[in-house]
Order: structure tokens, then sequence, then C-alpha cells
């Protein structure tokens, strides 16, 4: 297994290592030979499956509903290393059924997540909207009731898997209080009636976004997820189990790109010497080992204090994001520089991880957003 001595840290334990043992052999063998970037919905399909098949998706979707966040982190920092669409494949799955994982109720449990689990159903979290992202305050898609059930109209945008999703996570205003108080969670089959794909979303590096339009569909109370007037808590709770996760799809990319560097260093000769031999080829290469263990800090630390039952990790969550993702993005940016021409060719590896890289600075909360998480957090604690 490659560079896994920080897996000895005192974070994790045994069971931690034979998980981490199970994804790098499987992404090993399977992750890039299931990857294609000119098909992404097939490929995360396709991932999705697999790693249903292989029993990793119990670490997104874990049977018995305890969420291990090391494990999370665990799966993303190895698969983000060898593709990112595996990377994503997984994650989706937690984060578009955490919400169900954490409040649902046991019959929906039942009907929804076993699917998700074995990879025949792909998941998605619909919590953006065209007006409304960082600002959840503004959200203005609505759930009014009809009868004892509700009816939901309006937008939902920068859905991963919204497209090719069996299982929506949705969140409506049902104005219970003004703002973000006036929220709730809903679950929705990808097949609901008058539910649409409004457009499918192209971005940098190959990922299935997609705009949704609900016009009056029909959703059965019991398929609400958590109080009405709770879909704020609720999402924050999923968030905070998942803001660390994409710290460490950031230090698996982050890692990709050390390899790269230390790759090119060694084999690129020029003015009689290898690359490695130059100053400042050394400095970069010394920035990247850094940036990765700083992450991989900031990364685990966080994961273990939400394991160890700790009620709130916004701010270190916030920081192992924000850290790692501008950390890699950095990263990325010193591996093209170091392959000079060859870095900017389409599709070389440095390129496709510098367009990989980069969505990580602005989903599941920019990183102007973690940095006001971090200092209001800063402020309270030193008030407290």
């Amino acid at each position: 297994m490659p560079d896994r001595d920080f897996l000895r840290w005192p974070f994790f334990d045994d069971a931690h290592r034979d998980y981490a043992a199970r994804v790098e052999e499987w992404a090993g063998r399977h992750a890039e030979a299931l990857t294609d970037h000119e098909d992404a919905e097939a490929s995360t399909r396709a991932l999705a499956r697999a790693m249903g098949e292989a029993g990793l998706l119990d670490a997104a979707v874990p049977p018995d509903g305890r969420l291990d966040v090391r494990k999370l982190c665990l799966a993303r920092d190895i698969l983000a290393r060898h593709s990112g669409l595996a990377d994503f494949a997984f994650a989706m799955q937690g984060l578009g059924t955490g919400a169900m994982t954490l409040f649902g109720a046991p019959e929906l449990r039942a009907k929804v997540l076993p699917e998700v689990r074995a990879g025949t159903s792909l998941a998605a979290f619909a919590l953006s909207e065209p007006e409304a992202g960082s600002d959840v305050a503004a959200l203005a898609t609505t759930a009014t009731r009809d009868g004892s059930d509700w009816r939901i109209t309006g937008e939902k945008s920068w859905i991963s898997n919204g497209a090719i999703a069996g299982s929506i996570l949705l969140f409506a205003r049902t104005g219970e209080a003004p703002g973000a108080r006036g929220l709730t969670a809903f679950w929705l089959p990808g097949d609901a009636e008058g539910l649409s794909v409004a457009e499918r979303i192209e971005v940098a590096a190959p990922h299935p976004l997609a705009r949704l339009r609900l016009d009056g569909v029909l959703v059965p109370d019991a398929h609400r997820i958590g109080a009405p007037g709770e879909g704020f808590k609720v999402a924050m709770a999923v968030l905070d189990v998942f803001r660390a996760t994409v710290g460490a799809a950031a230090l698996g990319f982050a890692r990709r790109g050390l390899d790269l560097l230390m790759d090119r260093a060694s084999g690129r000769r020029l003015f009689g010497a290898t690359l490695f031999d130059q100053q400042m080829t050394q400095a970069a290469i010394a920035d990247a080992a850094v940036a990765v263990e700083a992450s991989a800090l900031l990364v685990y630390r966080a994961a273990w204090l939400k394991d160890q039952g700790t009620p709130r990790v916004s701010r270190e969550a916030s920081m192992a994001k924000l850290h790692a993702t501008e950390a890699a993005f950095r990263v990325a940016d010193a591996c093209q520089q170091i392959h000079g021409g060859l870095g900017v060719v389409r599709d070389s590896g440095p390129e496709l991880l510098a367009r990989e890289v980069r969505a990580l600075r602005v989903y599941e909360g920019a990183s102007e957003i973690q940095r006001v998480v971090i200092a209001r957090a800063e402020r309270d604690r030193r008030a407290g």
C-alpha cells in the first residue's frame, strides 16, 4: 500500500487499517479501469455498482446506521488519488442518504438504503438553487400542504447525480419561520411525477451535474425527514459529517500531485542533471509534501473528533476542508508548472488534476464561507 504510514497514527484502529487496505486494493484494480471521462454518467453508474458489489459502500450507507467518518475520509483519500469520478461516486452515495441515515424513519430507511448501498440506485443531495447556494436562507423552492401530504414546486441547480439519481434528498421552504428556520427535508424517488431535468450542466472536470425542475411534485408526509421547519438543522448535521471528507478528497488529489511531481522531477533531465537537482524543484516538492501532511492531520483530526462523539465539529471540519482544498489547488498548480508544456496538454495527468481539484474550493461551502465559519468559531470560543 503506497505511502500509508499515516495509518499508524493514533486516529485509527485495526478496522480502519483493514478497510483502507480493501479500498486501496479495489481502487488499484478497478477505479481507473471503470472511469471514462467522455461519459461521466455511465462511469458513475458503473463505479457505484462495482463499489457496492465489493462492499465498500457499507461505509457510506452503513447497515447499522452509524457513520464512521474516518472510514469515509479514508475512502475518499484513496479513491481521489486514483480517480476523481470514483471518489465522486462513493461520496454521493453517502451525502445523498446522510440525512436519511441520521434522521429517517426506519420504514423509509429500509425502503431506500439497501439499493443505494448496493450501488444499484444513485443518490443526490438537492439543496442548492439558481439563487441559493452559500446563502441557504434564500432558498425559494416551496413545499405546501396537500391534505396530509406535500406539493413541491421550484428549481434545484448544481445537483450532483441530478439527472441519473434514483434517490433524491431535497430541501424546500415550508414556512414555519423566516429564512433558514422555515425549511424541511424530503425524500423523492428519481422518477417522481412532476420532477424533470431542466438542464445537464457541463463543468471543467467531468461530473454528472443537473438543474432540476419540480412542478407540483406530490410527496407523502411519510417521506419527510425530520420535523417540519428543521431542514436547516438536518442539512447542517449532514454537512458536519461530510465536510471533512471533502478535505479528504483534496488530500487524495494532493497525494496524486506529489506523485506526479516526483516522477517528473526524477525522470526529466536538463542542463546535465535531473530536474530534481534544481533547488526550485526541490522547494516545490517540499511545499507539496508539507501540504499533504498538514492536510492529513487536519482531516483525520476532524474525523476522529466526530467519531468520538463530539456534537459539533464545524470549526475543525471547516479548517480541514479549507486547508486541504486550497493546498491541493497549489500542489496541482505546481505540478503543471514543473511539467512545462506537458502540464497544459488537455487530459494529461497534471491538466486533469488541476480541473478535478478546482471545484473542491467551491462545493459544500466555498473557501470564503469556511473562513467565515472558522472566524466566528474563534470569536465564540474566546467569548465563551
